[in-house]
């Protein structure tokens, strides 16, 4: 198996009725337990390493649309889908009344007038820069705990939560006219030095969080915030098709093996089916599929309703009497402010952004900082590779072989990155593993290097040094290694 890859028991949902799933025959089990090995020789890469998604990777561009393209192995009559789904994508949407029906119902409070304004060009979304910088691809998560109105009987260990009485789930920082904006993010910055070996040094950022200009009076005293930086878009429907017994098999809550990795999975409610699912998309994991987590996106970002998320206002709590009460867009022929083809639109775009191709995977100094990767014990979480299920009607995710680096798990990231809230079952301190593919080309894309879930690190190695909890070993080991090691490992990780 892959390194990292440690199979332990199982537990939590395993039904996943938002895949078309054809059984693997034995004859495939044992294809794939071939194929997923444990790395012993440095000295080359991987025969399938280059192409991270598979088949559906696809060539590298040199300019900003890296991550806006289509899978490589896509049908050519499911092209056009995949080009209106991204014009609703990046369909700037206007307040109701208005002559263009299919574009009005935006807000009344919102944080991006487009999915395309948080994820610019399919890519990380970035903190404010300055003072006078707004916080567009940036937002807080806001609630306050749960007691018994905020239980889940149906899923073990799920921590109760309930909205902010005043604020609901998620602070928006535009209001249309008449409606006041919720707040304004503010964000204060204190610099903290970390001596490295070889006589190095870096230099982190540890932010404080203030939600400020409160539009309808003070937040509840027990509120509980957390910044969220938009994520990037790539490879989500080969993440979606991971067989969810591969992702749960990686789950040692109690650290049975003693390696101090304690992955748990999160495991949420299906809004669409009714369920508990486990849960993939999200900074917490907390959405099981790509639907709900565009569904919930166009409610939360937009305040625009759909059907799983009908609340025409958004998420406007009945303290927000002006928002509730404004004119919204859900009252003419699509019954909802984007109805179910124009969310499996939106869907099908996002489970179909391709993953750009590995570049120079042979260099002796990528090669070298893949070992470092390896040995340092990253994989522990980022765990290298699966291989997809076979799917009856998903073309471009079905059997392929992808390089992700991620387990999809919840871990202990420690005190210095924990948001104190929790989210279904991931705690205060959890995080789930996000996917390494495509992460050195973010500057390319995004025009930024800013990473974690709120941006905080300027830079790879930053994003290392924040590194506690479960991880805070791996950290320790790139402070002490040598400087040499170092920049091979941020050269690996570049090439990715």
């Amino acid at each position: 198996m892959v390194a990292g890859f440690a199979p332990a028991a199982i537990s939590g949902p395993l039904d996943e009725p938002h895949l078309n799933i054809t059984l693997r025959t034995d004859d495939e089990i044992a294809r794939i337990e071939r194929v997923l090995f444990g790395v012993d020789d440095y000295s080359k890469a991987h025969q399938f390493e280059a192409k991270p998604a598979g088949a559906a990777t696809v060539r590298v561009l040199t300019n900003a649309d890296a991550f806006s393209q289509p899978t490589e192995n896509m049908p050519f009559e499911d092209e056009l889908d995949f080009k209106v789904g991204n014009g609703l994508f990046r369909k700037l949407w206007v307040s109701s009344p208005s002559s263009t029906l299919a574009s009005d119902g935006l807000g009344p409070l919102f944080n991006a007038r487009s999915c395309q304004r948080c994820h610019i060009k399919d890519g990380r979304g970035h903190p404010p820069e300055d003072p006078k910088d707004n916080s567009i691809s940036m937002f807080l998560r806001v609630s306050i705990p749960g007691g018994d109105a905020g239980a889940m009987v149906e899923i073990e260990d799920y921590i109760a939560t309930s909205p902010e009485p005043t604020y609901g789930e998620q602070l928006q920082d535009f209001g249309l006219p008449g409606v006041p904006a919720e707040y304004r993010l503010q964000i204060d910055y204190e610099e903290i030095d970390v001596a490295l070996s070889d006589g190095e040094t870096a230099t982190l950022r540890k932010p404080t969080y203030t939600a400020a200009n409160l539009g309808y009076g003070p937040l509840h005293p027990d509120a509980m915030l957390s910044p969220r930086v938009a994520p990037q878009m790539i490879g989500l429907g080969l993440l979606e098709a991971i067989p969810a017994a591969d992702i749960l098999a990686q789950a040692d809550p109690s650290d049975s093996d003693g390696d101090g990795i304690s992955g748990r999975a999160n495991i949420v409610w299906s809004v669409e089916y009714g369920m508990p699912m486990l849960g993939r998309f999200g900074l917490k994991a907390g959405h099981p599929t790509i639907r709900q987590q565009s569904a919930a996106a166009f409610a939360g970002d937009v305040g625009i309703s759909s059907p799983l998320y009908p609340a025409p206002y958004g998420e406007c709590t009945s303290a927000q009497v002006k928002c509730q009460t404004a004119p919204h867009g859900d009252q003419d022929v699509r019954g909802f402010e984007i109805d179910s083809e124009g969310l499996d639109l939106v869907t099908f775009y996002s489970r179909n952004l391709a993953v750009p191709a590995r570049r120079d995977v042979n260099d002796p100094k990528v090669l070298r900082g893949k070992q470092v990767f390896y040995e340092t014990g990253c994989v522990s979480c980022h765990t290298p590779a699966y291989v997809t299920h076979r799917l009856q009607d998903q073309p471009e995710q079905s059997f392929q072989m992808i390089w992700p680096y991620t387990d999809l798990l919840l871990h202990d990231m420690g005190e210095g990155l924990a948001d104190n809230r929790p989210e279904a079952r991931a705690t205060g301190k959890e995080w789930r593993t996000p996917p390494l593919w495509g992460i050195g080309m973010t500057e390319q894309v995004s025009d930024h290097t800013y990473f974690l879930h709120d941006g905080r690190a300027r830079s790879l190695l930053e994003a290392i040094l924040w590194h506690g909890g479960e991880a805070e070993a791996q950290r320790n080991a790139v402070i002490e290694m040598p400087a040499a090691d170092r920049v091979a490992l941020i050269e690996f990780l570049e090439n990715l």
